[in-house]
């Protein structure tokens, strides 16, 4: 099953209706708490802060939640030298000034000098927010935010307080989502790693979840179904084994995305559910040497 939902990329008011992609389904089986806390993040207008290990699915359930609602996704990924003011615009004043020493030789990019919103570009915040003036609301992806300095979520304050910003390279041209109409404010999920702390400041203005690996063996024999991951006694047999596993001191436990990864493997190379005690092809699962040798020993004293 697929849907149509809006291009992302659309970075300017336009009169017409911007293009639409087709998605594909997204494989996600959210827990019942996890789901009250989308819920009410969305109720509440604030964005939802995911902590949990890596691989855990908090990347994904942005996608999910875009899927499920039929909403256009933005996404932006942060790194170490992002800037707030990236979410929501850019300006090229190098092309800006490159286009104004070429009056003689090119009119047209002379003319395209003259007024400087051609050289503005809206990230995936500001573009969420432009959208909602046209009434559609946007789901929006700020991955793992930890990556960039404290300086980057303090930025961020008053544009998700009050969901507007002003372009200072405009004067005068501010975007907001209407404030009479908060069904548009966009749902914002951000990701966060434990690097670094947030500012107390940026958490009050968010719903906070920590996604835990499930324990349960019927929900992750149900998740595995879900991604085509070999036959019952595969998935059983590493079940089974991924438990055990996350039960040891190890220097990083394996998350759910390479649990997932392995069993698709395991079941491409059609390993018997028998042959999962000794972790063939540990290296997708297990990525220190201490801990697949740690991780072999338990199993093989079990």
């Amino acid at each position: 099953m697929k849907k149509l939902i809006e291009e992302a990329d659309v970075t300017e008011v336009r009169e017409v209706e911007p293009p639409r992609r087709t998605i594909r389904r997204e494989e996600y089986l959210p827990s019942r708490e996890l789901e009250e806390a989308v819920n009410l993040a969305i109720a509440l207008g604030r964005p939802l802060l995911l902590q949990g290990d890596p691989g855990s699915g908090k990347t994904r359930l942005a996608f999910a939640v875009a899927y499920t609602l039929g909403l256009p996704l933005e996404e932006a990924y942060v790194k170490s030298t992002s800037r707030a003011q990236d979410l929501l615009y850019t300006y090229d004043a190098v092309r800006r000034l490159y286009d104004a020493q070429l009056a003689n030789a090119d009119p047209d990019a002379a003319s395209r000098a003259k007024d400087a919103a051609n050289y503005i570009r809206l990230g995936p915040l500001g573009r969420a927010f432009l959208r909602a003036t046209y009434g559609r609301r946007s789901v929006v992806l700020i991955d793992e935010i930890d990556k960039a300095d404290l300086d980057f979520p303090n930025d961020l304050l008053r544009e998700l307080d009050r969901m507007e910003f002003d372009v200072a390279d405009l004067p005068g041209r501010r975007v907001a989502v209407p404030q009479d109409q908060p069904h548009l404010r966009p749902v914002i999920i951000v990701t966060h790693n434990e690097e670094k702390a947030l500012p107390p400041a940026f958490l009050r203005r968010c719903i906070y979840h920590f996604v835990e690996f499930p324990s349960e063996v019927s929900f992750l024999d149900r998740v595995l179904q879900l991604h085509g991951a070999g036959e019952r006694r595969l998935r059983a047999a590493a079940v089974d084994a991924m438990l055990a596993i996350r039960g040891l001191d190890l220097s990083r436990k394996p998350g759910l995305g390479e649990l997932i990864d392995w069993v698709g493997y395991l079941a491409r190379r059609q390993v018997p559910g028998a042959d999962v005690e000794h972790l063939p092809y540990v290296g997708a699962l297990l990525k220190n040497p201490d801990d697949q040798r740690r991780a072999r020993e338990h199993l093989a004293a079990q």
